[in-house]
């Protein structure tokens, strides 16, 4: 007999979307802010040698990959985002890490995703100094720390099982 899938704590995941919302209203102002006062002003240095703001409008995706393909990023994206949100809704392990990090995926993809589709670019503003990388903004800031911790605990995950040895 399949198994039901049915909705785990649904105050938790109540909870979860207000993080997203939170987090998504967060860059929306900041990129707000970016628009209306960085086109125009060239490299403003925060950290000499280290940060600066410079507007772009990138219609890729990282690095400006898939440039000027919004639609399609667009619908592989609400895609992706409606599976890490049914995965938060309906997933019963319990894992601390996927409940806290999550989110922060979700809201960073859903703030670039917002970007694609009522304006057919995102607008990035955050540019290293110190080695040549893309131009990058708040929601990739959250994808970024939110996959880095998930891959830092799964990792930490395997070598316990391992030390332990419970593969």
């Amino acid at each position: 007999m399949p198994k039901k899938f049915k909705p785990r704590n649904i105050k938790q995941f109540c909870v979860q979307l207000t993080v997203v919302l939170l987090f998504t209203i967060v860059d929306h102002i900041i990129k707000y802010y970016a628009q209306r006062y960085l086109p125009g002003a060239g490299r403003i240095v925060l950290i000499p040698g280290i940060l600066a703001l410079r507007y772009t409008q990138n219609t890729g995706a990282a690095f400006g990959s898939l440039s000027g393909m919004t639609s399609i990023l667009s619908v592989f994206t609400a895609l992706i985002l409606l599976g890490l949100m049914l995965f938060l809704l309906f997933e019963e392990s319990g894992n601390k890490a996927y409940h806290i990090f999550l989110p922060l995926i979700i809201a960073g993809g859903l703030g670039n995703l917002i970007d694609r589709v009522f304006k057919g670019y995102v607008i990035d503003y955050l540019e290293f100094l110190f080695v040549k990388f893309a131009i990058f903004n708040f929601a990739d800031c959250l994808v970024t720390v939110g996959c880095s911790a998930i891959m830092a605990y799964l990792i930490y995950m395997i070598i316990r099982e391992q030390k332990h040895g419970t593969a």
